[in-house]
């Protein structure tokens, strides 16, 4: 079986964990850059999470932040970060021994050592094993609170219920299923705007083509870069709901055969439309489940995601190249509960995943495996293995209606949930210098 060691300090992202730290011992020189609660953030901590953000924004090519604003940027960062695990220490679920015990033992496991070894190996990279243990027992309380208190703060009516279903049957009657075939020139996060100009016209060169009488489909071989590509672009026929709004809305007056006039702009870049099929309107009580799997991969302060996604599109190249499958690496290597399992998901409706991999999860061929794609939860690998209509009863319908919408609120929630949080919660700024 192929596998990849995952280095020690990957172990605090695979508890379902956000990038925290515990209270920092100050050392000789170092000193308190801020209070916050009962914790301190050390003037050391405020540096590298500084240098850290100057590395990610060199990585996206941004133009360099001025230091004083990444420093600013960094502490602030810092205080969220102890404001949600003091928050969490006090009104958090205790985590017993026996289950700590569990989590540090699948730790060692997932890195192929023996707990012994892994005692070791965390004395070598400098770090005590009881903050270690701390460390993790912080972060798994922290992550169940934020849970727990925003999916509290999210109210769904029935009215909100009805009108999202009134919308899924307009779409439906409108736009039925279509099959779209797409040219995708993919422009990086943040790519610095030489960057967008660059990728701006090789998409236009490729509709110019396409305008001129070539074959789209042979020039989506020779463009795309999306999993369709081999295709010709094709996506595949589905119903309009499970296709994103901006395609929908862009082709809802082209035919079967035409192409998009212009391009269209989305996250990932700029795309070129096409219509190859449409069909005649879905019923709503009908469903369309996707069988699914993935390998995870959690940002840390030690794994950025950029360097996540590196290490998922090698992945995706041994798995293409015959390598390795994507069995074996998931089982290897995914940071969830699914990895026991190959990374297998199960059957899964409409909004049963967050949105992101939702829409990336759609654009999928069978056997199609993305790009890497990133959510709340970190950086996925997502392959589609299957996919079925099912009928679906009036109740179930209105219950994956309610967990779509609850998904929709959730960011604004989090958001003013840690608002709160920090309004309430003692922090003291000290000044302080390089």
């Amino acid at each position: 079986m192929i596998h990849r060691l995952v280095p020690l300090v990957l172990a605090l992202a695979a508890c379902h964990a956000t990038a925290q730290t515990p209270p920092p011992t100050l050392q000789p020189g170092d000193y308190i850059a801020a209070v916050v609660n009962q914790d301190v953030v050390a003037a050391s901590e405020v540096v590298q999470r500084t240098e850290r953000l100057r590395a990610e924004a060199r990585q996206r090519g941004e133009v360099m932040p001025e230091t004083a604003g990444l420093h600013k940027q960094a502490l602030e960062a810092l205080i969220e970060d102890r404001v949600l695990v003091t928050y969490a220490r006090e009104n958090g679920a205790r985590i017993d021994e026996a289950e700590l015990d569990r989590v540090v033992a699948n730790v060692a496991a997932q890195n192929k050592l023996s707990m012994a070894q892994l005692r070791e190996r965390l004395k070598a990279d400098g770090t005590d094993y009881k903050a270690f243990r701390e460390n993790l027992r912080d972060q798994m309380m922290t992550e169940r609170v934020r849970e727990r208190e925003v999916q509290g703060r999210i109210k769904v009516t029935d009215a909100e219920i009805d009108a999202y279903l009134d919308k899924k049957r307009a779409a439906l009657d409108q736009g039925g299923q279509i099959n779209l075939a797409q040219v995708l020139v993919p422009v990086p996060e943040g790519a610095p705007e030489a960057v967008v100009a660059e990728k701006r016209a090789r998409a236009e060169a490729a509709l110019a083509r396409i305008k001129g009488g070539e074959d789209f489909a042979a020039v989506a071989r020779d463009v795309s870069e999306d999993s369709n590509k081999a295709r010709g672009g094709e996506i595949g026929l589905r119903p309009a709901d499970r296709l994103p709004d901006l395609f929908v809305t862009a082709v809802k007056d082209l035919k079967a055969g035409q192409v998009a006039p212009g391009l269209l702009r989305s996250g990932a870049g700029f795309h070129i439309l096409k219509v190859v099929e449409r069909q005649g309107g879905a019923s709503l009580t009908q469903a369309l489940q996707t069988h699914a799997r993935h390998i995870l991969l959690r940002p840390s302060a030690q794994l950025t995601a950029e360097v996540a996604a590196r290490r998922l599109a090698e992945y995706k190249r041994q798995i293409e190249t015959g390598q390795a499958t994507f069995e074996q690496i998931a089982r290897a290597n995914s940071e969830d509960g699914s990895a026991e399992a190959g990374g297998d998901l199960g059957w899964m409706g409409a909004g049963g995943f967050v949105p992101e991999f939702e829409e990336a999860m759609n654009a999928l061929p069978l056997n199609g495996i993305s790009g890497p794609v990133m959510s709340r939860f970190g950086v996925h690998l997502i392959q589609v293995l299957e996919r079925r209509t099912v009928e679906v009863e009036m109740k179930q319908l209105r219950d994956q209606a309610r967990a779509a919408l609850r998904e929709q609120k959730y960011d604004e929630a989090y958001q003013e949930w840690v608002k709160d949080l920090r309004a309430k919660a003692f922090v003291e700024v000290r000044e302080w210098q390089d």
